[in-house]
């Protein structure tokens, strides 16, 4: 929702307000520009690099089919073209009407991020309980489950954003959207500590006897601690937005340093990395089937 439907809250009135050079900042015109064209490129390389990946893994195991890994790297790309071209349209994406419409392009590709990185959660636990003989069938339905919930609850905010008016109703309805991105963001950032710290800690209790289960505990030992510590931060920045709409809104032109600060260490820096951690091809298939035994 536009920022200037929401008045700032009593119980920041008595706080100190952002330092003068933060103010210039948000002020200038060319920061507000440069800041979402500079983001836009980013999510535009970052995009590439997970297609190429993806290509490159297509080519070493055409046999299979949508794995875990390539889900990932699909989705992935997905996610970086869609905030590539929201980002560099962002005048244009500030004038659509009605301002659900806005809405729904600026929140959808946070929605779909949640999904892409709680796909590796999910992955992980299927190894967890494999490894302790646990069963797997509940796992991939309450993955699927819970992201169908996430989906339903922020649709219905865009529906009532799209259908009910006045600014009030705008202002509870976005103060709603954010709180409730913040709780999904804490609850990925806990998938990833609870799945990813026990796997963790389950790889440390084997003996380290080859240079590829090292490399898994440093993959596994990575990821978490970027994407706990990314969940977070947005948890963090979205629950300062929601109280906070006149310093803090995310859905305006007029915070770029924001904005900036925002998506790079809450999505394009964790991509990044994560996109380098494990950018391991997966090993070329043994040859299988019936081998002649050659006559003597």
């Amino acid at each position: 929702m536009e920022g200037n439907m929401r008045a700032r809250p009593t119980m920041f009135d008595d706080l100190a307000a952002l330092p003068d050079w933060w103010q210039k900042i948000d002020e200038d015109p060319a920061w507000q520009k440069y800041s979402f064209t500079g983001l836009a490129v980013g999510y535009g390389v970052l995009a590439l690099v997970a297609l190429v990946q993806l290509v490159r893994i297509q080519m070493r195991v055409p046999q299979f089919g949508w794995t875990t890994q390539k889900v990932f790297h699909l989705l992935n790309a997905f996610v970086c073209i869609l905030r590539c071209v929201v980002l560099a349209m962002r005048d244009e994406v500030q004038t659509l009407r009605p301002p659900a419409l806005q809405a729904v392009l600026l929140d959808l590709p946070g929605l779909l991020f949640f999904s892409t990185y709680t796909l590796l959660v999910l992955f992980w636990a299927e190894i967890y309980h494999q490894a302790r003989s646990l069963s797997t069938g509940a796992l991939r339905p309450a993955f699927l489950a819970f992201n169908a919930l996430v989906y339903a609850a922020e649709v219905a905010l865009w529906l009532v954003a799209g259908l009910v008016h006045g600014d009030n109703v705008a202002g509870l309805v976005r103060v709603m959207s954010c709180a409730f991105l913040a709780v999904v963001s804490l609850a990925a950032a806990a998938g990833f500590l609870i799945y990813g710290g026990r796997l963790f800690l389950m790889l440390r209790r084997f003996p380290i006897e080859s240079r590829g289960r090292r490399k898994k505990l440093y993959e596994v030992g990575c990821v978490t601690a970027v994407c706990s510590a990314c969940f977070t931060l947005r948890a963090l920045i979205v629950a300062w937005s929601a109280v906070d709409a006149e310093d803090a809104d995310l859905d305006v032109l007029d915070h770029p340093l924001l904005n900036f600060v925002y998506y790079a260490a809450c999505e394009l820096l964790p991509s990044a990395l994560v996109l380098y951690i494990l950018r391991k091809l997966p090993p070329r298939p043994a040859a299988q089937g019936y081998q002649q035994i050659p006559v003597r």
